[in-house]
């Protein structure tokens, strides 16, 4: 039976590795907003960019590491929801590294469009306010605009650290895309999966609250179909490593 979770391989404050060269920024039990590295050859790969407050995580992580600022070679966003291009600005301003989305969510990553007030589904008042005062905390109530980006290009594998895939999987947003890294055997969902719920709470692979278009968002599962990964990393909630058919099962039966 495939495992739903698993604990970080390291559970040191700021040294979130789940495998060999995979990393999520925070602690055990920071995973609220989500981001990610991918780290080879002394170089790295960021998945989101979470909430402006993150940065700090983001460079006690480096720091674990032993490597500079410097060493971020590439960010790539799963999405451009407000909550995936916290620090965007910050890194591009530091190092001159672009933020890279899908062409249909650049306007949204640069704050042009505003997310409309659907797609919300079930809601506990316990579990909005703890989002809130979290994401409050971390400059979520002022987050910029990304400083550059740069639209994905193609579907070959990116010259980044991990060479990067990038798929197509709309519905949440136009622009959302699920990121596989083959060299760490993990698939990078952003908001097209959660594992909690930050309007319920709920545990366990499921969709995503705030999807635009949630039956495009399910039919977009269908594209992971050739993905092989043990890790599926969701935006929000913890890591989960029972495998992407598993995962897929598990949303769509949600």
């Amino acid at each position: 039976m495939a495992r739903k979770y698993s604990l970080p391989v390291q559970t040191l404050e700021h040294d979130m590795q789940l495998a060999p060269g995979l990393h999520r920024l925070g602690s055990p039990t920071e995973d609220t907003v989500n981001s990610y590295l991918v780290v080879e050859g002394g170089e790295v790969t960021l998945i989101d960019a979470g909430l402006p407050g993150h940065r700090r995580l983001l460079l006690a992580e480096l720091d674990a590491l032993g490597l500079p600022l410097a060493a971020v070679r590439g960010l790539l966003l799963t999405h451009g929801d407000s909550d995936h291009i916290g620090f965007a600005k910050w890194l591009w301003g530091e190092t001159g590294v672009p933020a890279q989305v899908h062409a249909d969510d650049v306007p949204r990553a640069r704050l042009e469009v505003k997310k409309p007030m659907s797609g919300w589904g079930p809601m506990k008042v316990g579990a909005v306010a703890g989002f809130m005062w979290y994401s409050a905390r971390r400059g979520g109530l002022r987050i910029p605009p990304v400083g550059e980006v740069t639209p994905y290009a193609g579907a070959d594998a990116l010259d980044l650290p991990g060479r990067p895939r990038v798929i197509h999987v709309p519905g949440h947003t136009p622009g959302s895309v699920a990121i596989h890294v083959p060299q760490v055997d993990a698939v990078f969902l952003g908001d097209t999966m959660t594992t909690r719920n930050v309007l319920t709470g709920a545990q366990g692979p499921r969709p995503a609250p705030f999807t635009l278009e949630p039956e495009q968002a399910l039919s977009s599962l269908e594209r992971l179909a050739g993905v092989d990964a043990t890790w599926v990393l969701p935006g929000h909630g913890p890591a989960y490593d029972g495998g992407v058919p598993e995962a897929v099962r598990l949303i769509r039966e949600a």
